[in-house]
């Protein structure tokens, strides 16, 4: 349970075991100060519906709705909700037109991200193999030369990049 201290509303979460039913004094842990708590019941009565609903009411409302609807139904309102129509229908349209051109533009734009998380994928894999070489040599000795001509093409692709500048 959740006890308030009077004095400063500072909140404790408190197990109810540690109540008995005829109380006991707290001590707030932030103020200090101390008081007498006693776990309250609650009112566990079940509640009861003493009116009853008025279904007269209700079919007034309805009544009242469908009049309405029949109001609304004149020719002025006739057309104006055919405008409402085509202005959505065509808003409608611009949207969809809007969203394949935006559609493609993902396509490029996440082919580029991935690409780029590839390459910075790639280069965090090569740096943790440098930095493991030792390691990995000592664990599997025919490795070496496998990381050796793998170091020996990426410099090789390193200078034909430059070379290409």
């Amino acid at each position: 349970m959740i006890i308030t201290c009077p004095n400063c509303n500072k909140q404790f979460k408190i197990d109810n075991s540690l109540i008995p039913d005829e109380g006991r004094d707290l001590q707030c842990g932030s103020c200090n100060v101390v008081w007498f708590y006693k776990i309250e019941e609650k009112n566990n009565d079940v509640l009861e519906l003493k009116e009853e609903i008025v279904s007269e009411y209700i079919e007034t409302k309805a009544e009242n709705k469908k009049d309405k609807i029949e109001e609304k139904n004149n020719p002025q309102d006739i057309i104006n909700t055919e405008i409402n129509n085509k202005k959505k229908e065509e808003n409608s349209e611009k949207q969809k037109n809007t969203s394949t051109l935006k559609k493609t533009e993902n396509k490029g734009s996440k082919f580029f991200s991935y690409l780029i998380v590839f390459i910075i994928s790639f280069v965090a894999l090569i740096i943790l193999i440098d930095t493991l070489k030792t390691p990995l040599i000592n664990v599997f000795p025919g490795i070496e030369i496998i990381l050796f001509n793998l170091f020996e093409t990426l410099q090789d692709i390193k200078l034909f990049i430059i070379d290409l500048t």
